[in-house]
């Protein structure tokens, strides 16, 4: 009897508002999320159950858990933000949230979370919103497994996924992004870890660094974007075992990488890009162990790019391996496999005898004239090729890989 009456009394403690739990629900005592927060006492917890709640606006300036049972629904009307939060130690988890505000002067996402540190935003459906979750000024924290889906389909008018903004140590983990503007940007952000999302179909950028050095990405999917990757003006950067495919049109990137220093590529897989990899102003990067597959260029690397490094590589049927904008070359190729290569193995030990030259004439001609991409397959352009990478004139003489492989590399 007596076990009976404090368990009794604990529900009846855990029941009332302001306390340790608040239960909201549309036939409840408490209808309103926002009330619910309002009542709230710091570290409560705070269950939604399933219905449709019509709010916006939602502030948290204290430690909370936000968490909805069988993901009810938050409609935001098109109306500003949904929530906005402003205190370290919140998670918000389980929720379906949709229509935010749109504005071309104010960023108004799903959820805000500006000036605080060690969040969780895990296992929400964001769906027709401006900008999906946005983190400004945080340290630490985590979002993870959420979901974020867009319908504008126009690069100006639609805000991004997951945007980190001034950001340090941000884990980006196992999230599904699709039809924003970039599914992941990045922008004054140290050491992220971002690994185990998919960014599909986004009109910009799967994932988009700028200014942000340290950290890592990796296990990633990128697939079908305006570009698969970006990696801008940043520094120490890993991107590792991820896979580009699909990412194709006039100006598509698997990985385009502008003025970034001492970073890794390693591991990754670029199947049927327009350009697999990009290289503008990249200096001391080393590419190593990828497999590079049946793109349209395998590497465009400017002039401007030095002492990089693409070893161990497999370039498999690639329209062309390598395109560059000057005889001159300051970035080493050495022991990769290249499926176009056409030289022999007397020794048999496994490495061409004669060194491979990547950059063929014709991709020269291309740069300069478009309109014979019509002569791509034909024997004269292959008769050229040849003839240049016999006896090279108008490709660079040092870019060459001195011990290419004969069999394609094992992983």
């Amino acid at each position: 009897m007596i076990l009976k009456t404090i368990i009794a009394g604990l529900f009846a403690l855990l029941a009332q508002p302001g306390l340790a739990q608040i239960v909201v629900s549309p036939d409840g005592e408490i209808k309103s999320i926002k009330q619910a927060v309002e009542m709230a006492e710091p570290g409560a917890h705070i269950l939604v159950e399933p219905g449709t709640y019509m709010e916006s606006d939602i502030g948290i300036d204290k430690p909370l858990t936000l968490e909805g049972i069988d993901y009810p629904l938050i409609d935001g009307n098109s109306e500003g933000f949904i929530f906005v939060i402003a205190a370290d130690s919140v998670t918000i988890k389980g929720f379906n949230i949709k229509r935010t505000g749109r504005s071309y002067v104010r960023d108004y996402a799903a959820i805000m979370i500006e000036g605080v540190k060690d969040f969780i935003i895990e296992d929400n459906r964001l769906e027709d919103v401006f900008f999906g979750i946005y983190l400004a000024e945080t340290e630490g924290g985590v979002v993870r497994n959420n979901r974020v889906e867009a319908f504008d389909t126009r690069e100006a008018s639609s805000g991004n996924g997951i945007h980190l903004w001034s950001v340090k140590n941000p884990k980006i983990i196992d999230n599904e992004v699709m039809g924003m503007r970039d599914g992941i940007y990045l922008e004054f952000v140290d050491n992220a870890e971002i690994y185990g999302n998919t960014s599909n179909e986004n009109n910009r950028y799967g994932l988009h660094y700028m200014f942000s050095d340290g950290g890592r990405y990796y296990d990633n999917i990128f697939r079908r974007n305006g570009a698969g990757v970006a990696v801008m003006y940043s520094d120490n950067v890993d991107m590792m075992n991820n896979l580009f495919e699909h990412n194709w049109g006039t100006a598509a990137y698997g990985l385009l990488l502008k003025d970034i220093n001492y970073s890794k590529i390693e591991g990754n897989r670029f199947y049927r890009n327009t350009v697999a990899i990009y290289s503008e102003g990249t200096n001391e990067v080393h590419i190593h162990g990828n497999d590079i597959e049946l793109n349209g260029w395998a590497v465009n690397i400017k002039s401007n790019s030095a002492r990089n490094q693409f070893t161990e590589n497999n370039f498999i049927e690639n329209s062309f391996d390598v395109r560059t904008d000057s005889p001159r070359n300051n970035n080493e190729f050495e022991g990769n496999y290249w499926s176009q290569y056409e030289g022999y193995d007397l020794d048999r030990d496994g490495i061409g005898d004669v060194p491979y030259r990547p950059v063929s004439l014709f991709s020269m001609v291309i740069t300069k004239q478009p309109e014979s991409l019509i002569l791509l397959r034909s024997m004269f352009i292959k008769l050229l090729d040849t003839a240049e990478r016999i006896a090279p004139v108008l490709t660079p003489k040092t870019l060459y890989d001195e011990n290419p492989k004969m069999d394609q590399i094992v992983r």
